[in-house]
């Protein structure tokens, strides 16, 4: 995924300001990653991929700048989203970047 590719689709939440919130901020939880614009507090399909960055973060500011997944396109984890959401996974708040393009 790219810098400003939307990690939390349901806020529009990008790995970019993800990045930015664990240098300044320095969460000591992973729960405090919602307070970057509330990511992983819809439906929880970026749970797993906050929980990777906070973890990398965590070991070292270098693989937390180089972020998780790098391989992963944007298209790949919306529609892998979709997929979970499809599956009750989770519901998705209005607003949030909708499950399939038509929507």
């Amino acid at each position: 995924m790219e810098l400003d590719d939307e990690v939390c689709l349901c806020f529009h939440v990008t790995k970019r300001k993800l990045l930015g919130f664990l240098r300044i901020e320095r969460p000591r939880r992973i729960s405090q990653m919602s307070d970057c614009f509330g990511a992983g507090t819809g439906c929880g399909w970026c749970r797993s991929y906050l929980k990777r960055l906070f973890d990398q973060h965590a070991e070292s500011t270098d693989a937390a700048a180089r972020g998780a997944e790098a391989d992963l396109t944007a298209d790949d984890y919306a529609r892998a989203r979709a997929d979970y959401v499809r599956r009750g996974g989770g519901t998705p708040p209005p607003g949030a970047t909708p499950v399939d393009p038509a929507e």
